[in-house]
């Protein structure tokens, strides 16, 4: 990975850093500006050595004392930056599974865009992290094939990219338009196999097939045949299947548009893909908003929170 905007900081000295973090919350009042420009200029890796410095020079915790120091949105953000990034996925699943009602939308923008290994290592900290295993927690939570789409994409038994064979291409887009706009009644069992199961460059190649047969986009099908969560979910692991910093672009989008934001997504994305992809994602949200990230953020948070997003976020595309 190497589209992320936050890239390892050097000359890097995690001793100084804890020094400066320290006095930045030392006292009367907090230097906000000096915490968020350390922590989104350093890697995931680098704020863990500065968390382990900080704790040895004064003996006290930085994600404590972050919390205690700062409030709102801003606090948020500084700590999901905290946040080890082996854990980060799975304690957002964690939180979106716990309590009342279920936060579809996390296991949606997670289980969709993860790769196979990703979410086999999700399931494996998850067990080790939290004692229980991620698939039972959520088949408690969900239900029909919104839930079964979440378990094939758990199994992340996804195919290996290989040869394409042109012959099975042909033929799943056949299945997938009887199933879909020749059936009443989408058959959703066919859509699950295929969009679950198969390779992402195999699956780029059956929409080409599916939109030269039908017409349609399969994206207007499943608008069409489907709701609600599973369409959602659907929709998601096509767009995916596409292109996850274009599927990114538009999630950020979504979570500004309008009246209200919601931040919690906008969090998640922004320091999730940080080190990963944030430049591609910077890249499509400008080709298909006809405005830059930066701009969005901007005009649409305020504050020590838009600053902090603003440098994570690493530039503007005018």
């Amino acid at each position: 990975y190497t589209r992320g905007t936050v890239t390892a900081f050097s000359p890097f000295d995690a001793r100084a850093d804890a020094e400066a973090l320290r006095k930045a919350m030392k006292g009367m009042g907090t230097d906000e500006e000096t915490i968020m420009k350390i922590l989104t200029s350093r890697t995931n890796a680098q704020r863990q050595e500065i968390a382990s410095a900080f704790k040895t020079l004064f003996g006290r915790d930085l994600v404590d004392d972050l919390k205690s120091e700062l409030t709102g949105k801003f606090e948020n953000l500084m700590v999901s930056l905290m946040r080890p990034t082996y854990i980060f996925d799975a304690h957002a699943l964690k939180h979106a599974i716990k309590g009342a009602g279920t936060d579809e939308k996390v296991l949606t923008e997670i289980l969709a865009s993860r790769t196979p290994a990703e979410v086999r290592n999700i399931k494996q900290v998850y067990l080790q992290e939290y004692e229980a295993n991620l698939e039972d927690k959520i088949t408690g939570e969900t239900s029909g094939y919104f839930q079964r789409l979440l378990v094939v994409l758990l199994q992340a038994n996804r195919d290996p990219d290989g040869k394409v064979d042109e012959g099975l291409v042909e033929q799943d887009a056949q299945v997938l338009f009887r199933a879909g706009e020749l059936k009443w009644g989408t058959d959703e069992e066919r859509f699950i196999t295929i969009l679950g199961t198969r390779s992402v460059s195999h699956l780029r190649r059956v929409f080409d097939k599916y939109m030269t047969i039908s017409g349609f986009q399969i994206e207007e099908t499943i608008d069409r045949e489907t709701s609600g969560d599973l369409e959602k979910l659907f929709l998601a692991v096509v767009k995916c299947i596409r292109s996850v910093p274009a599927y990114f672009a538009e999630t950020l989008y979504y979570s500004m548009k309008g009246a209200g934001t919601d931040d919690d997504t906008l969090i998640r994305v922004m320091v999730s893909r940080s080190e990963i992809d944030l430049l591609d994602i910077r890249q499509e949200f400008r080709k298909n908003f006809a405005k830059s990230l930066h701009h969005m953020i901007q005009r649409d948070t305020s504050g020590d929170y838009r600053k902090a997003l603003l440098l994570l976020c690493g530039g503007d595309d005018e």
